[in-house]
């Protein structure tokens, strides 16, 4: 069981494709779920981006503009080969909005300019609606159909994404050797890109357990249960009994950790699972737990939204859905198709 490329939950791929061979073959539109207030100190840009990353354009805008970085915040980091429309907010107490014209450059473009009372935060969105073009299919539409059925019926594990782990999941095996001692990482950033690698490569691990097991969405003694939209938790001692029903609605979920210090939240059965999986990489759970991270917890299912299925030509398929924040479209297009 490789945790940078888990068990698939809906059985062998259907075939290969070809993905993100254009920007426009991935296309990503951020979710705010709530209407920006029209009025306060903070304006509001809504940009559509193609071959930048988001903290180039947030560099932009603030040099454009003259103001420091700090006051460009964003709700999250979008794919640079996309085309990608997201929020950034500008801290400007008592001074009028930019227009489209002062904010436009290559690669971006200005689809609206408002005001909010608040400034955008990491993860204040609600989710990603996404467009995903696949070509040259090496499948039938109706493979296609059945197996997209399976995927909206049942949902797919929320594993954590490859580009988590980095080229041949090279962050993982540098987060060991800084865990272990073995190497110095000085730099922040890299610090931080690592013990998110480490954290995890446990939770895909703990996953694909239950995956290979068969009881990924079966409540087992001891569970801790948590909702898709908040981080809210329903521990052991705290149900009310109909949990696995909640469950089979899809109105509660099954949670694994993301590793910490202190005693896992977990009870039981579902306890001595876990405990089984994270013995097997002490140095990462010891690293993890060194670093002041508590134990917290991720839902262990992922079901794509408004969902839709068309194909352009024989050969070329196109899905849209949407996803919670902080969950990865790759994690449902595996359960569908390779690609290199």
């Amino acid at each position: 069981m490789n945790p940078i490329k888990p068990p698939r939950l809906h059985g062998e791929s259907l075939g290969a494709v070809r993905f993100k061979s254009r920007p426009e073959d991935f296309q990503v539109e951020e979710r705010l779920g709530f209407e920006p207030s029209g009025d306060g100190e903070h304006c509001l840009v809504w940009v559509e981006k193609s071959e930048r990353n988001t903290n180039d354009v947030a560099t932009l805008i603030a040099k454009k503009l003259g103001l420091r970085k700090r006051l460009v915040s964003h709700c999250g980091m979008k794919d640079n080969h996309a085309i990608t429309r997201q929020w950034f907010s500008i801290h400007l107490p008592g001074q009028p909005s930019p227009t489209q014209d002062d904010l436009a450059d290559d690669g971006i473009r200005i689809l609206n300019v408002t005001r909010n009372l608040r400034k955008l935060h990491r993860g204040s969105h609600d989710g990603n609606r996404f467009l995903i073009r696949l070509r040259e299919c090496e499948f039938s539409e109706s493979e296609a159909a059945a197996r997209w059925q399976q995927i909206s019926d049942r949902g797919v594990p929320n594993y954590f994404g490859p580009q988590r782990f980095g080229r041949d999941g090279g962050n993982v095996d540098q987060a060991r050797r800084f865990m272990s001692g073995e190497l110095d990482v000085r730099d922040r950033p890299l610090r931080g890109i690592l013990i998110s690698a480490a954290r995890s490569f446990i939770f895909n691990a703990c996953v694909a357990q239950r995956v290979e097991q068969g009881n990924w969405d079966t409540p087992l003694d001891g569970e801790v249960f948590g909702f898709t939209n908040n981080r809210s938790l329903v521990i052991p001692g705290n149900y009310r009994g109909d949990e696995a029903e909640r469950v089979r609605q899809k109105q509660l979920e099954l949670t694994s950790p993301l590793w910490g210090q202190g005693d896992l939240l977990s009870r039981d059965q579902v306890k001595r699972l876990e405990q089984s999986v994270v013995e097997r990489h002490p140095e990462i759970i010891e690293g993890l737990a060194s670093f002041n991270l508590q134990q917290e917890r991720r839902v262990m299912r992922l079901c794509p939204e408004a969902s839709r299925l068309e194909w352009e030509d024989s050969r070329t398929l196109v899905l849209r859905f949407d996803l919670p924040k902080g969950t990865y479209a790759t994690s449902v297009l595996r359960e569908l198709a390779d690609w290199n």
